[in-house]
């Protein structure tokens, strides 16, 4: 028995009234950080079975046991929901055991948005609007402006994001170009505009038979209309799509709606490589990084990926070929046959023979190939990186290259919601889980050099204990960037030797004259201006002073909205955070009627009306 949860019988006692029912179970650490999220048809078997010793237990399973101080669960209705919600979760909290998909931002979707009377085509990074259609997701954004830039050759959509009217007096340059029909001048119908905009749907969905069905009979009429100009134009279109199909013709195959899907196993990463086939052409291919996969088998790796892939696709093809077969098939198709809204039954399938195992090795030789280059690409910026850093040691002096540097800045207007920042760049980038805030607490909140003296002193505060398990400031910096001039490098400074880390080295960036000072010298250090690593203090700086705007701004209105509900009777605590959380802010209840408020649970017409009068 692992000796996991301190109270060991308080954790026998929770496990043995755990339901036996489909459900997602959390598993968090000291600090009551999420570490691994999982699903299970029986909550009560899955999680108990962490707890027995196990010998077929892989280094990183026991290596996460080890950590897990608590639980938490969730019971779904069916298998298929617990899917859903733990894809969700785990993009949401992105767990450190967790098998995932590399997901710095929600991947962006084609959004073609049917709300306007004149639809407009474009990049979304979310699915959410029901009167949408929605096509992806895409690997980057890249990807998809590759995809417009197509895609606005073969149908003639706006890209303006003017009202249109009809009006207009002569049209744009993207209407002489070819790539728009002019809606605002009249030139094109609301029905004619709507005809383009339910093509280049058809063509993103790789319906292109309909397509090229819909477009010859468009250029047929037009032409017995005696509209030879419109007819040309139709019939350019129509050979362009002819060339691009022919040169996306896979193999022969006669794929009608599949998905192909290989992987190349790289450590602790996966390149996984999915080839979109539609009527037999290849309508797209897209690369995805899978993360945490190091111990994990090749089958394990494959069903995250649909799980998490698919979640979140805008289609879900009739048929998706993989390498490996699955213990799960069965279980996946319910769950995919349940969340797509086609006839169709989903089938996954990993062939043996024939042409489909053709296509997959073509794909996996693409998993291959793609992963050397992004290698290539990746450890070239690394050595790009570090070559940075190496040069900024050299820069200021430094005894080591400053892998870990901490930038901090003080926001506030006139001494009020005064806040200070802290960022953390590791190895030249970003690292915002270690980015903290901190609310002012000295007597003269409209002293800079007060403010950061504080900040510092309190960071740096943990450093000189020695005793704490918080992950940010458990971490010594290798440099200490303050946003400023030498009065507050002066207190920063201060704060260290009152510590006992003088030893941190320490400079400040002032913002007009770009001029960096160091302790005990007057004059500012000289370095290039267009040299990388001031490129990296000036790209430090800014960022510091981005997060405690933004912290200093939500303070602010937080601040405001709580002071003016705060002065109306009848209104406590609780009716003020009800208040804002149903309506979102106090612009929002202002525009809600007396009605709106009086039927919220709790409010009257009386004091609704008072509401209303107050703000």
């Amino acid at each position: 028995m692992y000796h996991l949860i301190k109270d060991k019988s308080t954790l026998e006692s929770r496990i043995s009234i755990l339901p036996k029912k489909p459900g997602i179970y959390i598993f968090l650490d000291q600090e009551k950080q999420i570490i691994y999220i999982g699903k299970s048809n029986s909550l009560k078997d899955r999680i108990s079975s962490y707890f027995r010793s196990n010998k077929n237990f892989t280094s990183k399973t026991i290596e996460l046991v080890n950590k897990i101080r608590d639980f938490e669960f969730i019971t779904t209705d069916t298998e298929q929901e617990a899917i859903l919600l733990e894809s969700s979760l785990i993009k949401k909290h992105k767990p450190k055991y967790n098998v995932r998909l590399k997901d710095d931002k929600n991947y962006p979707y084609i959004k073609v948005d049917l709300n306007d009377p004149f639809p407009k085509i474009y990049v979304s990074r979310k699915a959410s609007d029901k009167n949408a259609k929605y096509f992806g997701p895409f690997a980057s954004a890249v990807s998809v402006r590759k995809t417009l830039n197509l895609l606005n050759k073969l149908f003639p959509y706006r890209t303006c994001t003017k009202q249109i009217t009809g009006k207009d007096s002569r049209p744009c340059l993207e209407f002489h170009i070819k790539r728009c029909i002019a809606p605002c001048t009249g030139y094109a119908s609301q029905k004619e505009y709507k005809t383009v905009i339910d093509e280049a749907s058809l063509f993103l969905s790789g319906n292109t038979q309909k397509v090229m069905s819909e477009l010859k009979n468009g250029m047929k009429s037009a032409s017995e209309n005696l509209k030879y100009e419109k007819a040309a134009l139709i019939r350019d279109r129509i050979k362009a799509i002819e060339n691009i199909y022919e040169k996306q013709q896979v193999m022969g195959v006669n794929f009608k709606n599949t998905d192909v899907i290989n992987i190349s196993e790289n450590k602790n990463e996966t390149w996984v490589e999915v080839f979109f086939i539609r009527n037999g052409n290849l309508l797209g291919r897209e690369n995805f990084m899978m993360l945490e996969t190091l111990e994990e088998t090749s089958e394990t790796i494959i069903a995250k990926f649909i799980e998490q892939f698919y979640s979140q696709s805008s289609h879900i093809p009739k048929e998706i070929i993989i390498p490996e077969k699955l213990q799960q098939k069965s279980k996946l198709e319910a769950w995919l046959n349940e969340i797509h809204n086609e006839k169709y039954n989903v089938n996954i399938i990993k062939p043996t023979i024939g042409k489909k195992l053709k296509i997959l090795n073509l794909v996996k030789r693409n998993a291959k190939e793609g992963y050397n280059q992004f290698r290539i690409k990746q450890n070239a910026k690394i050595s790009e990186e570090k070559r940075t850093l190496s040069e900024l040691q050299e820069d200021l002096n430094l005894i080591s290259p400053p892998n870990r540097i901490e930038c901090f800045d003080i926001s506030h207007i006139q001494g009020t919601n005064t806040v200070g920042s802290m960022v953390v760049f590791e190895n030249g980038k970003p690292k915002k889980s270690h980015y903290r805030k901190f609310k002012i607490k000295s007597h003269d909140k409209n002293d800079d050099f007060a403010s950061m003296y504080e900040v510092i002193k309190r960071r740096c505060n943990y450093l000189a204990e020695k005793n704490t398990q918080e992950s940010s400031f458990s971490q010594k910096p290798d440099l200490i960037i303050i946003d400023g001039g030498k009065g507050q490098l002066s207190k920063s400074f201060d704060a260290l030797l009152q510590l006992g880390l003088s030893d941190i080295p320490i400079v400040s960036l002032a913002k007009k004259e770009e001029e960096i000072f160091i302790p005990h010298q007057d004059n500012p250090l000289i370095i290039d201006r267009k040299s990388k690593p001031l490129f990296l203090l000036q790209r430090i700086r800014d960022e510091s002073h981005r997060f405690a705007i933004n912290f200093h701004r939500n303070l602010r209105n937080n601040n405001s909205n709580k002071s003016i509900l705060d002065s109306i009777d009848g209104i406590g605590a609780s009716k003020r955070k009800y208040l804002l959380k149903h309506f979102g802010s106090v612009n929002k209840i202002k525009q809600a009627s007396d009605s709106d408020i009086a039927l919220l649970k709790g409010f009257s017409k009386k004091l609704a009306k008072k509401i209303k009068e107050s703000i």
